[in-house]
């Protein structure tokens, strides 16, 4: 018994197995958590991924607020994530500076152009 329990293949199993039962984990803790029934929230966590993902399950575009949504997905903060940018005015340079300085914070992350 302990010869098999101590088996060098079994243990390498069960550390590659780890990040898949940590994933587990977390998805199954999310969806606990999360305020959408389980499969729209499995939807919530594609659309994550960007606007591919989020066209292929078919819930782009998403706005502020909704499923899907999510503020990587909309870098012109108009509220509307993988839409199409409408401008109707033009930006001045105040506003154009402002705008670049809210691309590059990001949930409290700061990006940093090289």
């Amino acid at each position: 018994m302990r010869r098999r329990a101590l088996s060098p293949l079994r243990i390498l199993l069960m550390v590659l197995m780890l990040p898949v039962t940590t994933f587990g984990i977390a998805l199954g803790v999310y969806l606990r958590t999360s305020p959408y029934e389980p499969a729209e929230a499995v939807l919530h966590i594609v659309a994550l991924a960007g606007c591919d993902a989020a066209q292929a399950v078919g819930i782009a575009p998403a706005y502020r607020g909704g499923l899907g949504y999510h503020e990587r997905n909309d870098p012109d903060g108009d509220g509307v994530a993988c839409g199409v940018a409408v401008e109707t005015e033009p930006q001045s340079a105040a506003n154009g500076q402002a705008r670049e300085a809210k691309e590059r914070m990001l949930g409290g992350a700061k990006f940093v152009r090289p």
